[in-house]
């Protein structure tokens, strides 16, 4: 082993690695025992496709060139497609168009221009798809509505289309039963998010649309999510109404909790058609998390009793029946990347299907999460999982404590796993120090912590990244001089506020963060645009609270030199917050680089950006801490 100062080891892992093997895996679905998901592709311009298994362990990829199945609903978009006997419905990215492909043929659009769909459905009695439509063919605000689709294009080149309820702000879920007479989905209004509250209701569906609407769950203070129709006509759900997110059912009109845990079955609905569970006969398989970490469980329907399936993985996603008795999922482990698994229900044994990453790293270079739980102001207690420096090839110099980077993750309300990730490693295995903070607000701890961030934002998320510092510093684990602090969109916005309102952090990089909160609420989509009536206040009554909170408005203090990467087409945070931000700080003579980047919109998609990004980052960090990084 070689003895070299924390920051500049030579890392097995590239920025031109971390690109190529950025191939994100999502919604599993399975259509007559084969099962198919989204894969995305970096290098080609960062679209997504459809792939199924081939032989001997490749994949065949079912997306012809040209087309990306990726929707913009709600701007961060969710299931885009769904399947049919030989055919495959999809939502294309370029102009958010429906298409029908079937074998040997090309895709065929079945809508119109200005409309953009997700969370598809295909209801085998009645031949039509169930989707979210999202209304963008007009000036105003976008309409949401559940709607009926025809499968097949009429010579105006659309299909029939049906709007079935259209009475609120937002809906989601729209699921049928399995004799297609009856169908739920969930719905909200402004000013509340999928994760503060929802209403599930049930109607009776005729062809003449739908008839005895009603509504069976949620309210005010409860939130439910995926609802999903059993064989024999029950209807199950998520809800939050114990304060955890658990398994509810509605039989004979009445609602019962399936079984009782302090554990989340959901997460928050940032992107439509999350699948959380499965159902068999007369038992279901699930994730659920304990602590921000994942296990999966069957549980009996009947006795409402929970079996954990023993597996080497904490996080879960995507979760399908295979065939009777497998399951099929997204599984990440602490020391490797999310592929595609399936699981034997009785035996605990499973299979990986699809692991994209080629790049596969020596296990003594790993850095394995370690959960942290340290006290932050007024007496709360946050969490975060805490990654050591890691290279079997270096030693740190005497004496000597690695710098430390903390990463504040977005959402605010998402929350960070202890799966293993190439992008901590990248940090790790330079020999810095990563903090990666479950910060007040976080899910994945019950909805008291969750609520932990209403009216707070900008105050406990940056509370408890500051706290986790100190706590790092005291223990003597870190290098309190050298501390920088990242993160993206709502984390962008934790990070400015860091740097503005404390000095504990000695650099930052903000990607696509927040800098002037009252122009967000003016400028951004829909899905958020009421978003801070609860994490900051209404307005304009609250006009003043967001000035106090917003970092553009307080830079006095604000010394830490800042790296900041735009995408030029995010509509979720747009340009003008960041371009705002820098000119504000070249003014005032912080040291400060800005890097935009044409075409990309909320997160980096193209290996081009990725790489470009993270090696400015890299470098900013060693002119920062006084050291030259070795190799990029």
């Amino acid at each position: 082993m070689k003895a070299a100062p924390y920051g500049t080891w030579h890392s097995p892992i590239s920025a031109a690695d971390l690109a190529r093997s950025a191939v994100s895996l999502s919604h599993v679905q399975v259509h007559s025992g084969v099962p198919c998901w989204v894969e995305s592709r970096p290098t080609q311009s960062g679209r997504y496709v459809i792939v199924t298994p081939g032989a001997q362990g490749r994949i065949v990829e079912q997306t012809p060139a040209g087309f990306n199945v990726r929707t913009r609903v709600h701007e961060y978009g969710g299931r885009a497609y769904a399947l049919g006997p030989g055919e495959i419905y999809f939502s294309n990215f370029t102009d958010q168009r429906l298409y029908i492909q079937r074998a040997n043929a090309p895709p065929v659009a079945l809508t119109a221009e200005g409309y953009r769909y997700a969370d598809l459905e295909l209801v085998p009695s009645s031949g039509c798809l169930l989707a979210v439509r999202e209304d963008h063919s007009a000036a105003g605000e976008p309409k949401n509505a559940i709607v009926a689709l025809g499968t097949r294009p009429s010579d105006a080149g659309r299909s029939k289309e049906q709007i079935l309820f259209a009475g609120s702000d937002f809906v989601a879920y729209p699921r049928a039963s399995a004799d297609g007479r009856r169908i739920a989905w969930i719905a909200w209004n402004h000013p509340d998010m999928p994760w503060d509250a929802t209403t599930l209701y049930v109607a009776d569906w005729t062809p003449h649309g739908l008839g005895q609407v009603t509504a069976i769950a949620g309210g005010p203070h409860e939130s439910v999510l995926e609802p999903r129709w059993h064989a024999d006509g029950t209807l199950y759900f998520i809800s939050d109404r114990s304060g955890w997110w658990n398994l509810y059912r509605f039989r004979r009109g009445e609602v019962q909790r399936v079984f009782a845990i302090d554990a989340e079955l959901a997460t928050p609905l940032w992107t439509l058609g999350q699948s959380n569970y499965a159902l068999e006969r007369d038992r279901a398989v699930l994730r659920y998390g304990l602590q921000a970490q994942d296990r999966l469980g069957v549980v009996d329907l009947a006795s409402g009793v929970l079996r954990p399936i023993e597996l080497p993985f904490v996080g879960w996603s995507s979760i399908e029946l295979l065939e009777e008795g497998t399951a099929i999922a997204i599984a990440a482990s602490p020391v490797e990347e999310p592929a595609v698994v399936t699981i034997d229900l009785a035996t605990g044994a499973h299979r990986v299907l699809r692991a994209p990453s080629e790049l596969k790293v020596d296990s003594r270079h790993i850095s394995v999460a370690r959960s942290l739980e340290y006290p932050s102001t007024q007496g709360r207690t946050a969490h975060a999982f805490y990654y050591p420096p890691s290279n079997a090839d270096f030693n740190a110099t005497a004496r000597e404590k690695p710098p430390l980077v903390v990463k504040a993750h977005g959402g605010p309300t998402s929350h960070s796993k202890p799966e293993f990730s190439l992008g901590t490693q990248y940090w790790t295995s330079r020999g810095f120090a990563v903090l990666d903070v479950n910060y007040g607000g976080s899910s994945g701890y019950g909805r008291a912590y969750l609520k932990r961030l209403e009216g707070n934002w900008g105050i406990v998320d940056v509370e408890d990244v500051v706290a986790g510092v100190t706590f790092l510093a005291e223990s003597g684990r870190v290098d309190p001089e050298r501390t920088a602090i990242r993160g993206g969109s709502a984390g962008g916005f934790t990070v400015l506020a860091a740097l503005a309102f404390h000095d504990v952090f000695r650099a930052g990089a903000n990607y696509y963060g927040v800098s002037d909160l009252e122009a967000l609420a003016r400028d951004t989509h829909k899905f958020e645009s009421r978003y801070l009536d609860r994490l900051v206040a209404p307005l304009p009554e609250g006009r003043a609270i967001y000035r106090e909170r917003a970092p553009i408005h307080h830079l006095q203090a604000f010394r830490a030199p800042l790296i900041t990467f735009q995408g030029t087409e995010d509509e979720v945070v747009p340009p003008s917050q960041s371009r705002a931000i820098v000119a504000a700080l070249q003014a005032r003579g912080v040291p400060v680089e800005y890097i935009e980047f044409e075409g990309e919109q909320h997160g980096f998609r193209r290996a081009e950006s990725i790489v470009r990004s993270l090696e400015a980052e890299l470098d900013f960090y060693g002119r920062a801490f006084g050291f030259t990084p070795a190799g990029r």
